[in-house]
């Protein structure tokens, strides 16, 4: 199939410029001409631009679409195929956002992602952590409030989510497992979470040598690990033991954060995650003792971006929203756009994004060679980024592979 995007200002996200109007040429899902002024052959599919910005489509580095609500009761009371409508959806949705690439950074998704290249349903090209790897109690031990202590050290508890492993053995088969499964990359939680029931947010989860040995298995395979982390103290034990990405990093302070610049670790914000939990949580039915644990977090990650942008940290971008909460995932870019330039804020959802999804060259660009993902619209992004914010208003089309999407133009 051949699309041909015609008279729209192409956005260059490597130079932070606007290149000016070309006419983009995409052939079976792939750019192969960015050119000015007129191209030949035929079209299977045109798309006038008219004037529009033309930006590659949108990547977010750090979904869950295996959570499908927040309310967790309920989800314990659904059937399998409930749970898989639901994340389908939320799945095809995200794409309607001009998201056509995410890393996901945590929940089995092996069935959605096969369900999309089937055609099945719609949905992103999806960067995936498969099972997350947690400590007993900690941020991925979604286990009710009484459970069997474990038979031996070597034991490993498995839920739709993730593994939860102890000791350096034990972590080692968990990360093991997640390759062998196809993870793209490990993920770990070296500290409490909002959403999880049994640990403190200040909490510090693993030791050296547990993240020593999951990060070496991933390094065996020719990948990374990111971790969850709030504190300073935990985002210094991942990296300090090799750990190349983290999330979150609310809690971080100047020193940690000056260390995290010498190491060259990433740090992938997602601050409109604390905003929608403040907003809509007791409403979809979050449980109320998570809730208490968001409180201050939307402020203290605001602060952490420029404490670890003055450090030098290479910044990422996240939302981390959970189900009924994922439509807000465009708000990030208002709340960047409060507190960093346009251009360092689409530097890292396109240049840094593409390097934790490991897609260089594919996503995040539109040069020859990228996968034919576009988003035309009528904000600039580097004069008004919060425009983007409402992807219902800010989107005139949505392109996929070639493959319209969304269309909102005029004619």
């Amino acid at each position: 199939m051949r699309t041909v995007i015609r008279n729209g200002v192409v956005f260059d996200p490597a130079a932070g410029t606007h290149l000016g109007e070309r006419t983009l040429v995409v052939e079976d899902g792939v750019v192969v001409e960015v050119a000015e002024g007129a191209v030949g052959g035929d079209a299977d599919v045109e798309v006038e631009a008219g004037g529009r910005f033309v930006l590659p489509g949108f990547v977010d580095a750090h979904v869950h679409l295996s959570i499908h609500t927040m309310d967790f009761a309920r989800a314990e009371r659904e059937w399998p195929f409930e749970q898989a409508l639901a994340r389908a959806a939320l799945a095809e949705a995200t794409v309607r956002r001009g998201f056509t690439t995410v890393r996901d950074t945590g929940g089995d998704l092996r069935g959605l992602k096969r369900s999309i290249r089937r055609g099945l349903c719609g949905g992103p090209r999806i960067v995936s952590a498969g099972h997350m790897i947690s400590q007993t109690g900690g941020h991925g031990d979604v286990r009710g409030a009484v459970v069997d202590p474990p038979a031996c050290g070597c034991q490993i508890v498995t839920s739709q989510y993730a593994h939860v492993a102890d000791g350096p053995d034990a972590v080692r088969k968990a990360a093991r497992q997640c390759l062998r499964d196809g993870s793209d990359f490990l993920k770990i939680h070296t500290s409490g979470g909002v959403a999880s029931p049994m640990d403190p947010l200040d909490s510090v989860q693993y030791t050296a040598s547990e993240v020593a040995a999951i990060v070496t298995e991933a390094e065996h395979r020719h990948t990374y690990v990111t971790a969850h982390a709030y504190s300073s103290e935990s985002m210094l034990l991942a990296a300090e033991n090799g750990v190349a990405c983290l999330e979150h990093g609310n809690l971080v302070d100047a020193e940690a954060a000056a260390r995290l610049a010498e190491l060259g670790t990433t740090v992938v914000p997602t601050l409109v995650t604390y905003w929608a939990f403040g907003n809509d949580a007791e409403k979809f039915g979050f449980p109320e003792r998570n809730r208490v644990k968001n409180e201050g977090l939307y402020e203290q990650g605001r602060g952490a971006i420029g404490l670890l942008r003055d450090a030098g940290v290479e910044l990422g971008f996240g939302t981390d929203l959970l189900g009924e909460a994922q439509p807000h995932q465009n708000r990030e870019f208002a709340i960047r756009a409060e507190l960093e330039s346009a251009v360092d804020v689409l530097r890292s959802m396109y240049v840094t994004n593409a390097r934790l999804c490991g897609l260089e060259g594919r996503v995040g660009t539109l040069a020859p060679g990228a996968f034919g993902d576009v988003v035309v619209t009528d904000v600039d992004p580097l004069e008004d980024l919060a425009g983007l914010a409402e992807p219902e208003a800010a989107l005139s089309a949505v392109v996929q592979g070639g493959r319209v999407v969304v269309d909102r133009l005029d004619g």
